[in-house]
């Protein structure tokens, strides 16, 4: 019998059905990254931290929904990363992948996130990433390898460094840093005199810098990250290589530098996309980090706050985030103005253009406090900083 009762619950059970339906699901961001070994005090908890503050910044939400995020640890295993990122993808609904700081894991599921037609907007630094392993939704925000190791060239070799040497961490960046760091001496005149190769996660360097002091060269330029470099080159000056040396590290992160000391650090050159004392608005970010953290930002997590930002605005302005190559898309229509870059853009090889700098760590007679560690010697325009396009590997471009 067909009652009053039934027919209002009926009427009212249909509205649910539909809005199920046709419910879109949540922006789900998964920060896939190194919680447990050599690049966690660079990636981790700092990378989840950015990440958040730019959600929060957001307003929380996307789609009219919660914005939500997942983390995980890669382990440094390629294996481990592709196997968690099939997973958000097929099983989670994860939306995109962020930071995957080591950059041969970054290529492995930049290119699982290209089939699942999803982005990664990564924190990695290898060139290669937006060269022959480039995808339609792979975004570098960051620095990378390429103009990491040109920019500060010129000023070493007007200072006299036009002989090098590598020490090259045994691992995809390294190999970037090396093969980009001779080219870029090579075009200034210079000569990479020679190289070295260095295991990951060594704690004895000694060998490799005999051979570096053996060669001659005035330049020992370090092409390693993480704990490798601090270690390598802690023990550079334990053996007295500061004097007569210029050292170059192009991969140099703040953390760096505050764990080595200027002691040690003082006077060595790099390349920088972003220090927390260059204005008012990197001073209040800083500040806000700080107080979550208990250390200043690193390029690499304000990198991560604004491709976050960037990315949860092109699926606002699309209504959806089912596409990923939808949103890198869009992503490139922006001009990019925030606290990360101004007036930045996104290249079709997934690469930002903006404006890098030739940093030098200062002196202990330079530093006025704790975190007083840079001093920033020129700026270099994006369009020479980073490799033209007519170089590219990238099978997304067309040179025709």
């Amino acid at each position: 019998m067909i009652t009053r009762r039934s027919l209002l619950a009926a009427g009212a059970a249909l509205p649910l059905a539909a809005r199920a339906q046709t419910a879109k699901p949540p922006v789900k961001l998964g920060v896939l990254t190194d919680f447990s070994s050599i690049f966690t005090d660079y990636t981790g908890k700092g990378s989840v931290t950015a990440i958040q503050m730019a959600v929060d910044d957001f307003g929380g939400q996307a789609l009219g929904m919660p914005i939500q995020i997942v983390t995980a640890d890669h382990q440094n295993k390629p294996d481990v990363a592709l196997t968690i990122a099939r997973q958000w993808f097929t099983q989670e609904g994860v939306s995109a992948i962020l930071d995957v700081g080591n950059s041969g894991i970054a290529a492995a599921v930049g290119a699982l996130a290209a089939e699942n037609d999803r982005p990664m907007l990564t924190g990695a630094v290898s060139s290669d990433l937006t060269g022959k392993f480039c995808t339609p939704t792979l975004v570098m925000f960051g620095v990378d390898s390429y103009a990491e190791a040109r920019v500060p060239v010129r000023e070493v070799i007007g200072a006299g460094g036009t002989t090098w040497f590598a020490l090259t961490a045994d691992y995809a960046l390294g190999y970037a840093l090396e093969r980009d760091g001779q080219a870029a001496v090579e075009a200034n005149g210079g000569k990479m005199v020679g190289s070295v190769r260095t295991p990951f996660g060594s704690s004895d360097f000694s060998s490799f810098l005999l051979t570096a002091q053996q060669s001659g060269a005035k330049v020992i330029y370090f092409a390693e990250a993480g704990k490798d470099l601090t270690n390598s080159l802690k023990q550079a000056a334990e053996f007295g290589l500061r004097n007569g040396h210029i050292f170059v590290a192009p991969h140099l992160e703040l953390l760096d530098a505050k764990a080595v000391g200027l002691d040690v650090m003082g006077g060595t050159y790099f390349t920088e996309a972003w220090y927390w004392d260059q204005n008012d608005e990197t001073r209040a970010f800083a500040k806000r980090f700080f107080a979550q953290r208990n250390y200043m930002p690193l390029r690499a997590m304000v990198s991560l706050y604004s491709m976050t930002q960037q990315y949860l605005k092109a699926v606002q302005q699309l209504g959806s985030a089912a596409s990923g190559r939808a949103a890198v898309d869009l992503m490139r229509t922006f001009t990019i103005n925030d606290v990360f870059v101004k007036n930045g853009h996104l290249r079709e090889d997934g690469r930002l253009i903006r404006d890098m700098y030739v940093a030098q760590v200062k002196t202990p007679a330079e530093s006025t406090g704790p975190w007083d560690l840079y001093k920033i010697l020129r700026t270099v325009p994006g369009d020479q900083a980073f490799r033209p396009l007519a170089q590219s590997e990238c099978k997304l471009i067309n040179k025709s």
